[in-house]
């Protein structure tokens, strides 16, 4: 007679893990803004802790920003996370230079760590019909 384990329900974690969604700046009408609600619910719903940036207002990266409002808010939310869920669209065949802009304002490393290094990353884009994955291609070298 072969015994059998009793199926043990999962155990919550003690503290919940944490997940940043980035995307492009909202539109009225985005669906790149839709899919990052629909990552952001789905990863809720897995039992996450997860934020949005929206990117609105965030300056173009230089030297003499750092302290502005939005560039510390990313980057707080950047430490703040175990791991980063990036959407992008898809425009002229790669990402778009308003998401490249917030990937340029997290600091390349903390002391000697990268800010995706540990963690998880989970890529998505929006493509306007083509068959290309060049934007999650993009988004992966960027995340190593």
């Amino acid at each position: 007679m072969q015994s059998q384990q009793a199926i043990q329900p999962h155990q919550p974690q003690p503290q919940p893990p944490t997940q940043l969604t980035t995307t492009s700046p909202f539109s009225i009408r985005s669906y790149s803004r839709l899919l990052t609600y629909e990552i952001a619910r789905i990863l809720h719903r897995l039992g996450a802790d997860v934020r949005i940036y929206n990117p609105l207002g965030l300056p173009i990266k230089d030297d003499t920003s750092h302290t502005h409002a939005k560039v510390i808010e990313l980057r707080e939310l950047s430490r703040w996370s175990d791991g980063h869920f990036w959407v992008c669209p898809e425009q002229h065949g790669t990402i778009t230079a308003v998401f490249k802009n917030q990937i340029d304002w997290i600091p390349l490393s903390t002391g000697s760590v990268r800010p995706t290094q540990g963690r998880t990353l989970g890529l998505a884009m929006v493509s306007g019909g083509s068959q290309s994955f060049n934007t999650v291609n993009s988004l992966r070298v960027l995340g190593r």
